[in-house]
């Protein structure tokens, strides 16, 4: 996972997957099929160990904006301790690399999505519902989320030529600024 996650699909050599997990080629091979099944169970790996922790907030049946602010800093303290400029997202560096040209990539990149999209779109619904303030008319969820899935590729993908955090962190309080307007017309 770190090696695809570091250098990318195409980038990746066999010899470097040998060297990094110890395993022969033979035995990539047989335990996985080859370098593109390895990638998939790296994509796997990604969902268990980096997206499920940040992600778990969120996907709480209770989940309001807090939430998802939580979310954000989480990955961000995480990139911070790993040290920036990082490897970014190993699902939004496979969006521009290999989904549009592989169509099970694709589909679990659409999956991974998803799964943001419907944790949003819960968390700004229920944030709604903790609010007593009337409103004229309930606020787009789905585009809401959509926004939101978008703008955290996008962050994930410029946290790969940031230096400093302090950058990542201001334009999540803007995004959610702006989100918190939204919920409140």
């Amino acid at each position: 996972m770190e090696v695809f996650w570091a250098h990318g699909y195409e980038a990746t050599s066999l010899q470097q997957l040998v060297q990094k997990t110890g395993a022969s080629r033979q035995s990539i091979y047989s335990d996985f099929g080859g370098k593109r099944e390895l990638f998939l169970a790296a994509l796997e790996r990604y969902q268990e160990e980096v997206v499920s922790p940040a992600l778990s907030p969120v996907e709480q049946a209770e989940a309001t904006l807090p939430a998802v602010e939580t979310y954000f800093h989480y990955q961000i303290g995480r990139a911070e301790t790993a040290g920036l400029p990082g490897p970014g997202c190993l699902i939004a560096n496979t969006i521009t690399e290999v989904a549009p040209h592989d169509v099970e990539i694709y589909e679990r990149v659409n999956a991974h999505n998803e799964r943001l999209f419907l944790g949003f779109s819960k968390a700004f619904e229920n944030e709604i519902r903790t609010d007593n303030r009337r409103r004229h008319a309930a606020p787009n969820f789905d585009a809401l989320a959509t926004m939101t899935v978008i703008f955290a590729q996008g962050l994930w993908s410029t946290s790969r030529v940031v230096n400093d955090a302090a950058q990542l962190y201001l334009a999540v309080d803007h995004f959610l600024n702006m989100v918190k307007l939204e919920l409140a017309r």
